[in-house]
């Protein structure tokens, strides 16, 4: 490996660990975050299980709980190859747009669980207002994301009869 290359893989083990920082912040486990940016960096996005935990310098196990959540969210994808007997892990298409309109549930539970709260303590006292406004928050978001999706995907097919990478 040159001394150009290893400056290049360098820049891009630092660049994928100040994402998975962001991811990190954002609210996603700390190895998914790892994870989910070293299969968005991927120049096919997708990665083996064992290229994850050498990539990554991590354990088997911990690449292995990191898939399951990203699994379990939807932004990433299980495939095999024909004739393989190992999984390659995929950066789902559209993963964003599914990450975002699988919020709903969580919004869902925001917004009911605020609505309890407002029952016990009553609008009126203190709490109870900074419920009701956590409540709005929620429905206004829920009502939001499926018209923010709508426009998003509209935008999407635009750019693609463009031509548009």
């Amino acid at each position: 490996m040159s001394d150009r290359d290893a400056g290049r893989d360098a820049v891009a083990r630092e660049f994928l660990e100040r994402l998975a920082v962001v991811l990190s912040d954002s609210g996603y486990p700390r190895m998914a975050a790892r994870v989910f940016s070293a299969l968005l960096l991927s120049p096919d996005g997708k990665r083996t299980a064992a290229d994850l935990a050498e990539t990554l310098q991590v354990s088997p196990s911990a690449v292995s709980g990191a898939i399951k959540y990203l699994l379990h969210i939807g932004i990433a994808n299980r495939e095999r190859e024909p004739g393989e007997r190992v999984d390659h892990y995929r950066v789902r298409q559209n993963a964003w747009f599914a990450a975002s309109t699988a919020s709903d549930a969580i919004y869902r539970r925001f917004e009911e669980v605020s609505a309890e709260g407002v029952a016990i303590f009553g609008a009126e006292a203190p709490q109870g207002s900074r419920l009701a406004e956590t409540q709005r928050f929620f429905a206004f978001l829920r009502d939001e994301i499926p018209r923010l999706m709508r426009d998003w995907a509209e935008l999407e097919e635009r750019r693609a009869a463009a031509g548009d990478r």
